[in-house]
């Protein structure tokens, strides 16, 4: 009986751990600058990071904002395209994530009910880089593309 208790028990971690393996976005990502195209007055994210919270995901993103500051973001949701809640990001205070497939997501980023940002995050087949495509509304109101690069760590 404690054999079979044992067994189950392995079983059962062995499965979340392929199932953490199998998530390409999961782990710390930095900003690779050289290849990065970053668009005036917008946050730049050095260091990305995402993480199991339970049934959930936390991402939490460190850099500097527009105004040069330090700025430290977190959301913690589900891939599902519901807004969730963003905590230290003055630009967005929800934000969305939908999953497209294993290696690309879709995101929202709303302020006061409207929309904000728009981007598609994609992981490359060898799980080592990290693509952000973004549209965002600066603080004056104009749109600002941006492409961020990011080396998995």
């Amino acid at each position: 009986m404690k054999f079979k208790l044992i067994l189950a028990t392995l079983i059962v971690c062995m499965a979340g751990a392929a199932v953490l393996a199998a998530d390409a976005f999961t782990g710390t990502w930095k900003l690779n600058e050289a290849k990065s195209k970053m668009g005036a007055g917008v946050n730049k994210y050095n260091t990305v990071t995402y993480e199991m919270a339970g049934d959930s995901v936390k991402i939490t993103l460190d850099g500097v904002g527009a105004d040069g500051k330090p700025v430290h973001d977190e959301w913690t949701g589900k891939y599902d395209g519901k807004d969730y809640p963003v905590t230290g990001n003055p630009m967005t205070d929800m934000r969305a994530y939908k999953k497209i497939n294993d290696h690309t997501l879709e995101v929202t980023g709303k302020k006061d009910g409207k929309q904000v940002i728009s981007a598609k995050i994609t992981v490359s087949a060898d799980g080592k880089t990290r693509t952000v495509v973004s549209t965002q509304t600066a603080a004056d109101g104009k749109k600002v593309a941006s492409t961020a690069v990011y080396d998995k760590q």
